[in-house]
């Protein structure tokens, strides 16, 4: 399939052919998280991010956007270290929207599924139409759920500074499912994987834990197999942002409402932080360590 650039909440990225052949990449730039908050936090959330990480915010929109009667806020944020799609669901949330991390713009929507189906996920919402495409949600082995979309209209945002990374928190036992199924179908690259990663990257410094680092065209992905002996606000947070000045960055959150929950500390190559914004979203924010 050939990769689509669109707007959504997703990690928007080109789909894997039905084989599980990467398309490749539409850009990171397309890639989005999905936030869900409170209705009467909507605006002061999107403020507090865009005030931490700068960018722009797409014209706020009410609408439909489940195949069953709903109505939610919508609003897509762009941002030089990643793209966000916020929701504000004005009507009780239909299950199992709210579950999904992300999702992926595809130009073929059944083709996709069809791949993620191959590769081992499973049709968890079959696919259906919204205000400006067709969706559906996967769920990959492990439990994370994914939403797919097809678009009319292919938006063109310009190309991030740094790019974010999905941060998946799994057990042992369902971690090497979840890597084999998700790099086969977006022929992802393991870059790393640490049996006995720092322990204080999950609140634990005294302990080790598994990490692997995969590299597809849907951007960085972190997969985190632990014991689930974790200290909140670790798990909780969906995505992890690099900027070039981690101090500076989290001075912006604060001052914008934000709440540093996990301060600065170095592991690796890089300097870390888990910050609470308005609205409850919870992110991972780092820079390069010096």
């Amino acid at each position: 399939m050939r990769p689509v650039a669109v707007l959504g909440m997703v990690l928007l990225l080109a789909a894997a052919s039905p084989q599980g052949a990467a398309a490749g990449p539409a850009g990171a730039q397309y890639d989005s998280t999905h936030v869900y908050v409170p209705p009467e936090e909507f605006d002061r959330f999107v403020a507090s991010f865009m005030a931490t990480f700068g960018g722009t915010a797409a014209k706020k929109v009410v609408a439909t956007l489940t195949p069953v009667p709903s109505r939610t806020m919508s609003q897509l944020v762009l941002t030089p270290a990643g793209t966000l799609s916020v929701f504000g669901y004005e009507t009780p949330l239909p299950y199992p929207f709210g579950s999904e991390r992300g999702g992926y713009l595809v130009d073929d929507l059944d083709a996709a599924v069809k791949s993620a189906r191959a590769c081992g996920a499973a049709l968890v919402v079959a696919p259906f139409a919204d205000p400006i495409g067709r969706d559906a949600l996967v769920q990959w082995p492990g439990g994370v759920v994914t939403q797919l979309y097809w678009h009319y209209k292919a938006p063109n945002y310009p190309a991030l500074q740094t790019e974010p990374e999905s941060r998946i928190y799994l057990p042992p036992d369902s971690a090497d499912g979840f890597i084999r199924a998700f790099s086969c179908f977006a022929q992802g690259k393991i870059e790393s994987d640490d049996p006995e990663a720092p322990g204080i990257e999950i609140g634990r410094p005294n302990d080790t834990f598994r990490r692997v680092r995969i590299r597809s065209a849907f951007g960085p992905i972190e997969v985190l197999a632990t014991d689930g002996h974790l200290p909140f606000p670790y798990g909780r947070e969906l995505t992890g942002y690099e900027v070039a000045n981690l101090e500076i960055a989290l001075a912006k959150a604060e001052a914008s409402g934000a709440i540093t929950f996990i301060e600065p500390y170095t592991s690796g190559d890089r300097r870390s932080a888990v910050v609470q914004f308005r609205g409850g979203y919870i992110a991972e924010i780092h820079a390069p360590a010096r």
